[in-house]
């Protein structure tokens, strides 16, 4: 039997809400991220998150390198921050965190500040499947900001909710 196409499922997976987050990596000027709908808990005793991403990505050997990463889940008034990270109009690099408040966590990662919850993650283990890493991440701070909404992708657009 033949698998579906990658357009088929992609076209499927836009069926699916997703939280939008915005990871974080790299330091100074040697850094980027990107926007990630596949970013889940995995465990809370310890906490652990799972996120996957392409290797790909222009974030993807910052994060290697660097071994630590901000997570920060969108709120309603985040969308600009969404699309920046999401490389709209062709933002790279440091240029993706212009417009927006950041701050420092424990790990030296950065949190955007006013993000519903934002997690300081060290990378624990890193496991490769076809296009993508899964990355499992230990939370070293958690930050947390109420009723900020949240943002979401559905449709292939980000949606807000309040």
């Amino acid at each position: 039997m033949a698998s579906p196409s990658a357009e088929d499922f992609t076209g499927a997976m836009r069926a699916l809400v997703g939280n939008c987050s915005v990871i974080t990596v790299g330091e100074g000027q040697d850094r980027s991220g990107l926007i990630v709908t596949s970013a889940i808990s995995l465990s809370a005793d310890p906490p652990l998150l799972l996120v996957c991403v392409s290797r790909s990505s222009s974030s993807w050997p910052l994060l290697k390198q660097y071994g630590r990463f901000g997570w920060s889940s969108l709120g309603a008034g985040h969308q600009r921050v969404a699309e920046q990270f999401a490389g709209f109009g062709g933002v790279k690099g440091t240029d993706r965190y212009e417009g927006a408040e950041w701050e420092t966590a424990v790990t030296g990662a950065v949190l955007l500040k006013g993000a519903p919850a934002a997690f300081d993650c060290e990378v624990d283990e890193i496991i490769d499947r076809d296009t993508h890493s899964i990355v499992i991440a230990r939370v070293r701070a958690i930050k947390e900001t109420p009723d900020a909404g949240a943002l979401i992708y559905w449709n292939g657009a980000f949606q807000t909710l309040n």
